[in-house]
Order: C-alpha cells, then structure tokens, then sequence
C-alpha cells in the first residue's frame, strides 16, 4: 500500500461525487472501446490472479462484442456497469471503475496537483490527530482506544508511542476499529509490534504480480516505551472496517492474541492504485493481495469473521463485560477480585439494563438527611448536599449507580412495603446510612 495510493483517495472521492453527476455527458462506441481496452490492459499487467484477470478480460472483451453496452449512453452509467460485470465474475471490494473527468485531467499536471493533494492529506491528516480520535482508562483499568484509520504520515508514529505510553499500565486493552476503512500497512506493522512480544514475529506479507516479488511484514524487535503483550487485547469490528484496518484484526486474531468482537468486517486484502483509462475515465486496480504466514489466505471478499459475533452496536459494552469478567476469574488477590467484580456489574448493567416498575422508583422519591431523591420524565435524579445532581441507573431494583462516580452506589432501605431510608456503598461493602424524613 503506496503512501501515493492513500493521498489520492479523498480526492478521487470527492471528485467523482462532485464531477460524476454531469447531466449533458454522453459516451460512445469508440470511447467504450478504448476504455475497455485499457481496463483489459492494465489487469493482463498488474493484476494479482492471471486465472481471475484471463476471466475478467474475456468477459468485458465479450460483452463489447456482444453489444451489451450498446445502449448505455451515460458515461457514468457504463462505469458502474462495468464494475458490475467484474464483480460478478469474481467480487474485488478493491477493483472499481469511475467516471471522473477531473480527477484524470489532473494526470498532465501531476506533479504540482500531487503537491497541493498531499499538503491537504497531511493537514487533514494532523486535525484528525493520525487516526488516534480518542483514549481512555475505563473503569477496571481498561485502556479504550478508538482507531479511525492507520495514517502514513511520519508524524503520526509520534502520537501512536505516546497513545500506547498511555495505555502500557492497563490490564484490558480495547481497540476500536469499528469505523476504520484502513490505510498503512507499516502503521499495522507498528501498532501490531506493541502488543506481541520478542522474538520477531511474522505478521503479513503482500506478493506483486507485476514485480514478482513479495513483501514481508514483522513485528519490531525495539519499540519506544513499553510493550502491552501480556493484556489481554480485543477489537471491535463493523461491516465497514475495511483494508489495514481488517489486517490487523486478522494478524492479531490467528496469533491467538486477540478477541475480535462486533460484525463481520467488510473483505478487502488487496493493495491498490489509481490509473487513468482515458482522457475521462479511471479505475481503482488491484496489484498486490496479503497472504498470511498462518492461514496461508487472507479476508479478500469474506471478511475477518468475530470471535464473538454481536451488533456494531453493542461491540463495545460486549467487550467490557469480557474483558472485566476474565480479569476477574484470574485474579488472585481477593480485594483486587472484588474491584473487578464491583465494576463488572456496572458493565452489565450497561449491556443488559435493568427496568425498574414506574410507581416502584416513583416511590424512592424524597429526603434522606442531606441525601435527596427525586423523580423526572421516567428516571430517579440523586444530590447529596452543595454536591452535583446525578442520573440514578438500576443494577436492581433496590441498588442504583452513577456514572458519574464509578466507586459509590446507593441502596434503598425497606421494611416490609415501606421505603425507611438509603444506605451508600462502596467496593468495601455499606458506608453510611440516612433514614427518609417524614
């Protein structure tokens, strides 16, 4: 995966949404022909399965002759109904045909338009921080990182040491790949390095037709900082985590060294780069496909399939529950083990909410020495005295806790039918207890 490759792709996007929508353009015979000719070409050169391009050439070259595209009139039309035809041969998520006559204009002034696209990439690059778009410690000593992309940039190997500096004393680790489409194999390579331990490991390697070589990928064997290869680590996936992104769920899942949780990612394993076909129509091509030292495959149109399958949705608060009940089986030491526990519960409670009967918290409302509880659209609200007023959420019907402070948690106190009053608690068990006034 080039570093040219990634600057082009927000700008072939944007173009072939802005330029792609021209109502008055038409295409013809010849320009069919000539497209098609240059599609075939560049496939017959590059492409990384000659049995699958042998297929892909013979189609389209049928399908001209047969006068199929015939009575396609809009070029854009034609361009996705090539695409079309291709995957249904054989689908490459990775290998598109498009209708942008801007994008290909720039190709007679390459240098300078390259210049300008990647001052953009990069300053768009450094807003969204590389790709690290947020860090956390969660409760249970949980390290959160949300991944949106693996950024070429040189810059953003800084920002990746100081992220897993920050994460290196936590016990779990969750990285969130849920809206990552991808991007540097090196960055995969690097991020990968932190949680496997030495010696060296083979992560990956990419095979190029065109060159007849093949690319390795291995774990560093000298990091800055320190490494994370004895937490337990788990990704979160979508539908719509694609490229490095599923790389790195798939180097990570078959070392064994991860737990992927959410969907089935979106299966695109082969490199690619953009072409001009003529003066108006270009392609996304496919030249070089991953193959994984242990499966000897990889995820091209299937997909890196979850250990633990659940919706995009929910992924995270699934993994929560896993990693914070896993630390607590392990645990040896019982105050660390009730620490584990107390904070299991309210990950439980975040993935499976308790419903408490209306008229049940309708009847918690009131005031408990300097504690008060009060009822509003469906929800109980407490405050303590000159203290912040906090949402109670149920881990029963009796038992509440807050977001806002993961360490304490309220009771309420009956005799009989009767509500008598509050007791806090914290990991330690009951602290203090306030009767309801009268």
């Amino acid at each position: 995966m080039k570093t040219p490759v990634a600057l082009l792709v927000g700008s072939v996007l944007v173009s072939s949404l802005v330029y792609g929508q021209a109502t008055e353009a038409t295409i013809d015979v010849a320009e069919k022909r000539t497209v098609i000719d240059s599609l075939c070409a560049n496939l017959d050169r590059e492409y990384m399965f000659p049995e699958i391009a042998t297929k892909y050439i013979g189609a389209l070259k049928n399908n001209l002759r047969a006068g199929l595209y015939d009575q396609i009139t809009d070029p854009e039309r034609f361009a996705q109904r090539v695409t079309q035809d291709l995957a249904g041969i054989h689908k490459d998520e990775h290998l598109v045909v498009r209708y942008d006559p801007e994008w290909v204009s720039g190709t007679t002034k390459r240098a300078e338009r390259d210049e300008e696209a990647i001052a953009r990439k990069q300053r768009q690059d450094r807003i969204n921080n590389y790709g690290f778009q947020e860090i956390e410690i969660l409760p249970g000593n949980i390290g959160y990182l949300r991944l949106g992309g693996f950024s070429y940039e040189y810059d953003a190997y800084e920002v990746a040491i100081a992220a897993m500096q920050f994460l290196a004393n936590t016990d779990a680790l969750i990285i969130d790949l849920r809206r990552n489409g991808g991007g540097s194999p090196e960055m995969v390579q690097f991020l990968c390095s932190y949680v496997l331990d030495n010696p060296r490991k083979h992560l990956n390697s990419f095979y190029y037709k065109e060159e007849e070589k093949t690319t390795q990928y291995w774990t560093y064997t000298y990091l800055p900082g320190k490494r994370l290869e004895k937490v337990d680590v788990y990704l979160l996936t979508s539908n719509s985590t694609f490229s490095a992104a599923e790389e790195f769920a798939y180097n990570l899942k078959n070392m064994k060294r991860a737990t992927v949780v959410g969907e089935v990612t979106g299966g695109g394993a082969h490199d690619n780069r953009f072409l001009a076909l003529n003066d108006r129509f270009m392609m996304s091509l496919p030249f070089a496909r991953a193959e994984n030292p242990i499966t000897k495959a990889n995820w091209e149109g299937v997909g890196v399939e979850p250990d633990v399958k659940v919706p995009t949705g929910i992924a995270l608060e699934t993994a929560e529950v896993l990693a914070i009940r896993r630390l607590a089986e392990r645990e040896k030491d019982p105050r660390f083990k009730k620490t584990y526990e107390w904070v299991a519960e309210t990950y439980d409670a975040q993935l499976n909410p308790v419903t408490v009967n209306v008229d049940v918290l309708k009847s918690y409302e009131g005031v408990y020495g300097p504690r008060r509880i009060t009822f509003e659209d469906g929800s109980l609200f407490y405050q303590r005295d000159g203290q912040v007023r906090m949402k109670m959420i149920p881990l029963a019907e009796d038992y509440f806790m807050f977001r806002q402070i993961d360490s304490f948690r309220l009771k309420i106190l009956r005799e009989g039918d009767k509500v008598i009053g509050v007791e806090g608690y914290t990991v330690e068990g009951p602290t203090d207890r306030h009767l309801k006034d009268q």
